[in-house]
């Protein structure tokens, strides 16, 4: 058996994953219709990950492929669901400490699949040098075996040396520490190069080879031993490993001036061979003082006797001299030991648990394309809804098309307004528009109450840290909550503008209901009795002259552009092509997705020509309404003044239908806003309470150390009142037994429950922005998908609320890029 370091292995703790990571995926990474493979997976997952950590300790060569398993899975699963999303306190002690006589061990919990990822891939390195230190030497295969795990375990080490920081964004315990994965890594390597030294005498190889094999090995245990030394990591390593180090060092000096020294016996270079010989046993002898057992014994004594042999030749037959050692020429190197990279995939038969996820590449490329096709649709549309909503405020003013109809005899009303009524009736009416607002004040305090319970947890952690902190002083090392917070925080206000703003609209639609009420009221009513509240007057007297013609023929043509975009709106809201498919596609064709020019390509394709007929039908509209304008001016030169009381109430119930059906519209859009938005606060609501749990588990990991360290001293006690000193006013004496020694101030008390549950099933939980802290940032996603008037969010924009009293129906609610509703998957932060 080799004499080789093998590094200690992290303890992990318990923790339950399977509940958190069902929870996450069916609510927000839904796999398809069947949700017990997911929860089949999750649970497989939990079991792999119980037996990977702990089967670990047994180091064992089997062992290795169930770790590789289970880190197989981390790789493949931080692929499809972003690290920081799943709220787990993961919490691995240090490798290197050996505790204290309270068995308190450095530690570290961080919530996040990167970092239970890097732990794992710690403990493959370190078992890896674990099973290569229990390989026999005199085996062929123990020695491949050894030097093919000892390159991995180096080039693990490697690894984790340059991505440690950015994957934990966290003050790493100090194993974890980038200089001592630095020289673990080397000291892998240096054994490494050591198992080759062995293959090549266990193979007799020439001697040249394993001199030269020697000489590297030795130089790369000078390095390690330079690197072992450093202040900052000394104290770190088991007490016999630099000794072991510098032992080894001056071994493979040793081995290599031997085997020169064997080359030089074949050259017949005699003074050469003698100078090395006695170099090598120097060496030997130093390297058992130095690590203070025996090593490489047998060559010692190998190297001991050809010294004898060839002095003995020397002096009797030879007679060279001797040169100075320092004079010889250097042995060269041979470098056969590498740092081999990390593997994709390091177990022999992976199948990945979680297949049906789709990767978060495809995640962020199919959100990214919803974003531009929500973009061009909430454009499109609100084109169409404002040119409507224009053409019915000037045909109201006009009173058309009631002025050019004949009276219907059964009602006395133009049949326009009838068929109004009877539309506005069928919808509802008044009471049903009376309802939905008063519905609006419940929603809306329901999404205030949830923002307010979620900025109290925040305040109540940081409050919490702030007073442990200021108790703790300097002793409490942990990141401060406003630095983990800002993102919570800013994320927060956001949502407070957005409820700000759709109070606003909820205003503003209240003002156009009140202007309105009494018309749409009469509306709501049967047409007879539309009648009677109407004032009397002529009607019916129309007659057929050509500027009614023409105004009945333009009439027509208002219907068809109305018509018109009627179908264009439905197909911008319809369907699209699903990406998906062509998203995967792309990423297993190039290793990536350029989602941007896939999202244009399609974009283009579907709605390049819906864009342009929405324009065709806003020019067409502007020729309509000039044509409209002329033959109204004709028709009522020829009719004359007509603007009695009959007519002008008319032109109200005209605009009163418009409104009706505009508020309609923004009412049921502004319920599923709050709806929605509950939705997402609720999710937000959940990972604020994610965070605060695991910075409630941290902060009893850190008081727990704090109060055993607090214990291993005693306090002083309070030493005896001078006799000389008498006081005037005596205190009465402590009772028998009683301590005078002064108490420690117990720490501070943080509420443990808390009021929402970490997870919430069925609610999607939003994709979490990495951000340079231990703790995921939550980057809450757009507002919900629809065409809406709530979702004005604070960012500076041309948009204003209409005033009452203006014509036209109330105009929906546009978004800056990026911003606007939108249901499912955003990658982006706000």
């Amino acid at each position: 058996m080799a004499d080789l370091l093998s590094v200690p292995l992290k303890k992990p703790s318990d923790v339950d994953i399977a509940t958190p990571l069902k929870n996450l995926i069916q609510s927000r990474y839904s796999t398809a219709d069947n949700p017990e493979n997911c929860t089949e997976a999750v649970n497989e997952f939990s079991k792999l990950r119980s037996n990977a950590i702990w089967k670990a300790f047994e180091k064992y060569e089997s062992s290795l492929e169930i770790i590789y398993g289970y880190y197989d899975q981390l790789v493949a699963l931080e692929t499809k669901i972003p690290p920081q999303e799943l709220q787990v306190p993961f919490k691995w002690k240090d490798a290197f400490d050996k505790g204290n006589i309270f068995g308190h061990k450095a530690s570290l919990t961080i919530p996040s699949l990167s970092f239970e990822k890097v732990c794992v891939l710690f403990n493959i390195a370190a078992l890896q040098s674990a099973v290569a230190a229990a390989q026999s030497i005199d085996s062929d295969d123990g020695l491949k075996l050894a030097a093919k795990l000892l390159q991995q375990a180096s080039g693990i080490f490697n690894y984790l040396k340059s991505t440690i920081m950015l994957s934990i964004q966290h003050d790493p315990t100090p194993d974890m520490n980038p200089d001592t994965l630095g020289a673990l890594s080397q000291l892998m390597l240096a054994q490494a190069q050591e198992i080759f030294v062995h293959k090549a005498m266990h193979d007799n190889m020439k001697d040249q080879i394993v001199a030269k094999l020697a000489a590297q090995a030795e130089e790369l245990y000078a390095e390690c031993l330079k690197v072992f030394q450093r202040e900052n990591l000394k104290a770190i390593w088991d007490k016999d490993w630099i000794p072991t180090i510098a032992g080894k060092q001056a071994a493979f000096n040793a081995v290599a001036e031997l085997y020169q020294s064997l080359v030089c016996r074949e050259k017949k270079a005699v003074g050469q061979e003698i100078a090395r010989l006695r170099r090598s046993c120097e060496l030997f002898k130093a390297a058992q003082s130095r690590c203070g057992k025996s090593i490489f014994s047998d060559l010692l004594n190998k190297a001991e006797r050809n010294l004898a042999e060839v002095e003995k030749d020397n002096d009797f037959i030879y007679h060279e001299r001797i040169p100075d050692y320092k004079s010889l020429e250097p042995i060269g190197k041979a470098a056969l030991a590498k740092v081999l990279p990390l593997q994709d995939r390091m177990s022999q038969n992976f199948k990945d648990l979680f297949s049906s996820l789709v990767p978060v590449a495809v995640h962020q490329a199919l959100a990214a394309y919803d974003i531009r096709k929500t973009e061009i649709v909430n454009t499109e549309i609100s084109k169409i809804r404002e040119a409507t909503q224009e053409l019915n405020g000037i045909l109201a003013s006009l009173n058309l098309p009631a002025a050019i109809e004949v009276t219907d005899s059964s009602t006395g009303l133009p049949p326009s307004i009838v068929e109004k009524a009877v539309a506005v009736a069928s919808l509802g009416g008044i009471a049903e528009l009376s309802k939905m607002i008063e519905e609006l004040p419940d929603l809306l305090k329901r999404n205030q109450d949830i923002l307010d319970e979620t900025d109290r947890m925040l305040n109540e952690e940081k409050a919490a840290d702030d007073a442990l902190r200021q108790q703790f002083k300097e002793k409490w090392t942990r990141t401060p909550s406003e630095k983990l917070t800002e993102m919570f925080k800013s994320n927060a206000g956001k949502y407070r503008q957005i409820i700000n703003n759709a109070i606003e609209a909820d205003k503003v639609i209240q003002s156009k209901f009140n202007t309105h009420k009494a018309m749409m009221e009469l509306l709501s009513k049967s047409p007879a009795e539309l009648e009677s509240s109407l004032p009397s007057g002529n009607g019916g007297n129309i007659g057929n002259s050509s500027t009614v013609v023409t105004l009945r023929q333009l009439m027509e043509e208002v219907e068809t552009i109305k018509a018109e975009r009627d179908a264009i709106e439905s197909e911008l809201k319809g369907p699209t092509a699903d990406m998906k498919d062509e998203f995967l596609s792309a990423l297993a064709k190039d290793g990536g997705i350029n989602e941007a020019a896939l999202s244009y390509q399609s974009l283009g394709q579907k709605y390049g020509p819906l864009q342009k007929q929405v324009q065709e039908s806003i020019e067409k509209q502007k020729s309509l309404v000039e044509r409209i304008r002329s033959a109204h001016e004709a028709f009522t030169s020829e009719r004359g003044t007509t603007t009695g009381g009959r007519e002008a109430m008319m032109c109200q119930l005209a605009a009163a239908h418009d409104v009706f059906r505009d508020l309609l519209n923004n009412l049921r859009e502004g319920t599923k806003f709050y709806n929605d938005l509950t939705q997402l606060l609720v999710s937000f609501q959940n990972k604020v309470s994610d965070f605060c749990f695991a910075r409630k588990t941290e902060k009893d990991e850190l008081m727990k150390d704090l109060t055993q360290e607090s214990s291993r001293t005693t306090p002083a006690p309070t030493p005896p009142t001078p006799s000389y000193y008498s006081d005037p006013k005596p205190s009465t004496p402590p009772s028998a037994g009683s301590s005078t020694a002064p108490q420690p101030a117990a720490p501070g008390q943080v509420p443990s429950n808390l009021p929402y549950p970490v997870y919430v099933q069925g609610m999607p939980v939003p994709y979490g922005a990495t951000a340079n802290t231990p703790y995921p940032t939550y980057a809450p996603p757009p507002m919900p998908q629809g065409y809406n008037p709530y979702g004005t969010l604070p960012y500076p924009n041309n948009y204003s609320f209409p005033q009452s009293g203006q014509t036209g129906t109330y105009p929906s609610g546009t978004y800056p890029p990026g911003t606007y509703p939108q249901q499912g998957y955003q990658p982006r932060p706000w």
